[in-house]
């Protein structure tokens, strides 16, 4: 159980920079390998509507998460749907017997999905900021591409989480720092001067 959980962990981290990704990767990964087995009701994230719907879901987040002010707007959503996913993907992943222990791994998954979210809510106004937004559309691929390794490594070796989550949660701490600071340094906007 404990790898199981480390699983489960890995793939609820990468769901609080983007729900669908791992979803996706989970079910990919349970239709064509026998990498991660899904049991009932999960088996619709495997099915062939489930990674269709998956694929569309996960072709909206990209394309809004690019898309600076909109961004801003889509986490308002996904403030409920990210953690949401992660707590699905720890149960589906954590092979857990009972539901007091589906519960407790969901609540797990969930509250870290929502931690690496709310640092992704935080910092990314301060980007758009700092960067007149140009910053937001080359941060989302990086988060992209962060949420896809984590989410396969995750299933391919578990125990990688354990260093990986850490170095993660290291990662966003200090970018969310830096970016903060660069934004409070930005100069002020005076206003106009209207006197005669």
């Amino acid at each position: 159980m404990e790898t199981a959980l480390l699983t489960g962990l890995g793939l609820a981290a990468p769901a609080g920079l983007n729900a669908y990704l791992p979803l996706l990767i989970v079910g990919l990964a349970a239709r064509f390998t026998d990498v991660i087995e899904l049991s009932s009701p999960f088996t619709v994230l495997s099915s062939g509507w489930g990674l269709v719907v998956l694929t569309i879901l996960l072709t909206i987040e990209i394309v809004l998460d690019k898309i600076p002010g909109v961004d801003h707007f889509n986490d308002i959503p996904q403030t409920f749907v990210r953690p949401f996913a992660g707590a699905v993907l720890t149960i589906v992943s954590s092979n857990v017997d009972g539901a007091i222990d589906g519960v407790l791994v969901g609540l797990l998954g969930a509250g870290v999905a929502g931690g690496i979210h709310t640092l992704k809510v935080i910092a990314r106004p301060a980007v758009t900021v700092t960067t007149g937004g140009l910053g937001n559309p080359l941060l989302s691929v990086a988060e992209d591409a962060i949420a896809g390794v984590v989410a396969i490594l995750a299933l391919l070796t578990p125990l990688a989480i354990i260093v990986i989550l850490p170095l993660l949660l290291v990662m966003l701490t200090v970018g969310f720092r830096i970016v903060r600071r660069r934004a409070r340094l930005q100069p002020k906007a005076t206003p106009p001067n209207f006197r005669r």
